[in-house]
């Protein structure tokens, strides 16, 4: 099943979105309210059936008549069961559907963020959005089957109730309205204090999922009690939100149950002073009774739809906020062709011009010079950067994706096994390096299968080890951000999901910061050997991987003030020398 995404239109407001949802599955909607509408209007039939067994077979004294009556209520019974099993299963779909429609929604808009996500949201809000809020969009869905059900049997009822006695049926008319706009104040109530806990949970979570993932610095730095005790207030103010929260949803829980019985005691005793009078037969009696305990149904449905109502509603103003957002990079109206082969990235900014098919290296000073550069060559940043003479502003952002990977060592690798971590989505998933087709050659084109090319793309990084020292190998389990590895083979194992990905480009920031210097020059020995015929492009101040750079662009305040060959840059750039010399204290001009 297809789930497509709401339009701008239906995040325009939480009930425009919910409609979305209803929308999204019209027949599935309809059959679960035509369900909801035979049932309710079958729990009408067994009081009459009853009150004529009652009047035409006991009183009667005619045990055929009773035994008629007694039969059609047994199968009317069999039917309402089947209508009931029915509705439920229905329902059930519908609200999954809807579950499933806004979790596709979410994920996409997540993704589709990307490096913008961290700027509008954080992760306790997104978890909370996926753990709790969905549940709740999805679960108001169920007013459109019982509820629509509820109004025709609170109509069929009433019609019976006139035939019967035209002061009951006004009783009814005007009692039921009355007890659920009784409620209608604690459901505006519950609908303000919810969106104040709402948003302090997703505050809550958010500073958790600090915590957890800042455990060990916190630890090393002694502020992990700090941070406890600051989660501690917060979880009590928060606990403070819910008994508020608590309250008034046990109150309308209570007069959801409690109103309905208090109609129905009022209702049956006016029915049994008419009886007693005379004005009412036994059986009307009975059959007054039935509808009237029968409406306590529809009536609990119509508060428990208020309350669902109003808590989807602040549940979707959430959802709607955060499908809302918009990323940093989207395509232009007048989007340009990428070039059909391998060509020049050139960012007018710092003067750098990267050649196809080299591998070419940035050193600055400020590693935020060099990173800046690969931002605005990956379309990271806004800028006036070129490939093959194109703005690379006007390229669709998929052709740049598919063909531009940027590899920096904030790439998150997710609690899975070692195989997915570097494989990234798995068998198939890989994007197409698109180019020459040189690609093939680095993706292990004549090997046997995914793990020869998994096995290459690791040893390129050099992280044999990594898959030595975990039991299982290549199935081996990760922790979440792959905590139970150390740093530098977090790196290694980032280096080899991007030399598996085989991209046309690849920009590395800082690929060997975390490693010794004999695993860095075979890292970067491989590098050069695994990325030969495509274009590679590493930001690093480190000689054993400058010497592999074909060229090598030393930027000054983020310019480029010298290019060539690493040797030869020694000897005819003196502030290029003694950077890599990591001599700091030599001023930072450039060669004359």
């Amino acid at each position: 099943m297809a789930f497509t995404s709401p339009d701008a239109k239906d995040l325009r407001s939480p009930a425009r979105y919910l409609w979305w949802l209803v929308r999204s599955q019209r027949g599935r909607v309809v059959a679960g309210a035509a369900i909801s509408v035979v049932w309710m209007a079958g729990l009408t039939v067994p009081p009459y059936l009853l009150s004529r067994a009652v009047d035409d077979g006991l009183r009667a004294h005619d045990t055929g008549a009773l035994l008629g009556w007694t039969g059609a209520l047994l199968a009317v019974g069999a039917v309402n069961a089947a209508a009931a099993i029915a509705r439920h299963r229905t329902m059930t779909r519908v609200r999954m559907n809807a579950m499933f429609r806004t979790v596709r929604a979410t994920v996409r808009q997540a993704a589709g963020l990307g490096d913008a996500l961290r700027r509008h949201t954080d992760a306790g809000e997104v978890a909370t959005i996926a753990m709790n809020d969905v549940y709740i969009v999805a679960n108001t869905l169920t007013v459109t089957g019982p509820g629509v059900g509820s109004v025709v049997g609170y109509v069929v009822v009433a019609v019976l109730l006139l035939s019967i006695s035209p002061l009951l049926a006004a009783v009814v008319l005007a009692g039921v309205p009355l007890v659920a706009a009784t409620v209608g104040p604690l459901q505006r109530r519950l609908q303000h204090v919810g969106t104040g806990y709402r948003q302090q949970q997703g505050e809550l979570t958010g500073l958790l999922v600090d915590v957890v993932s800042g455990l060990r610095v916190l630890g090393g730095l002694g502020g992990k009690d700090v941070y406890a005790e600051r989660y501690r207030r917060r979880s009590g103010e928060l606990r403070d939100q819910g008994y508020r929260v608590g309250a008034v949803t046990s109150w309308v829980g209570a007069l959801a149950t409690g109103l309905p019985a208090l109609f129905l005691a009022l209702v049956t005793w006016l029915g049994a002073r008419m009886a007693a009078e005379g004005s009412l037969a036994i059986g009307d009696l009975v059959a007054v009774y039935g509808y009237t305990a029968m409406l306590v149904v529809p009536v609990s449905f119509f508060i428990e739809a208020g309350n669902d109502i109003a808590r989807g509603l602040v549940a979707a103003r959430r959802v709607t906020s955060f499908l809302s957002l918009e990323p940093r990079h989207q395509d232009g109206a007048h989007p340009e062709p990428a070039p059909g082969e391998p060509a020049v990235l050139h960012d007018p900014a710092s003067g750098v011009a990267v050649a196809p098919g080299t591998l070419t290296a940035l050193a600055a000073a400020r590693p935020g010079d060099s990173a800046a550069v690969l931002d605005r060559l990956a379309r990271f940043a806004p800028s006036g950067a070129t490939w093959g003479g194109t703005p690379l502003q006007a390229v669709p952002l998929s052709r740049v994706r598919a063909r531009i990977l940027l590899a920096d060592n904030d790439a998150v690798l997710f609690g899975t096994t070692l195989r997915e971590a570097v494989a990234g989505r798995g068998t198939g998933g890989r994007p197409d390096a698109g180019g020459d087709g040189k690609a093939a050659a680095v993706r292990g084109e004549g090997d046997t299968g995914q793990d020869a090319e998994l096995l290459a793309a690791i040893r390129t990084a050099v992280a044999e080890d990594v898959v030595a020292a975990l039991p299982g190998g290549l199935d081996a389990p990760l922790t979440a951000r792959a905590g139970n590895l150390s740093g530098g083979q977090r790196q290694r194992l980032r280096m080899a999901r991007a030399v598996y990905a085989a991209p046309e480009v690849l920009l590395a920031v800082e690929p060997t910061s975390a490693v010794d210097a004999l695993t860095e020059a075979a890292m970067a020995d491989r590098l050069r050997a695994a990325r030969a015929g495509l274009t590679t492009v590493v930001a690093t101040t480190s000689p054993l991987v400058l010497e592999q750079a074909d060229t090598v662009l030393h930027l000054v305040d983020g310019q480029v003030a010298a290019a060539g060959p690493h040797h030869d840059l020694l000897h005819t750039a003196p502030a290029y020398r003694a950077l890599v010399a990591r001599d700091t204290g030599a001023p930072e001009t450039a060669a004359p």
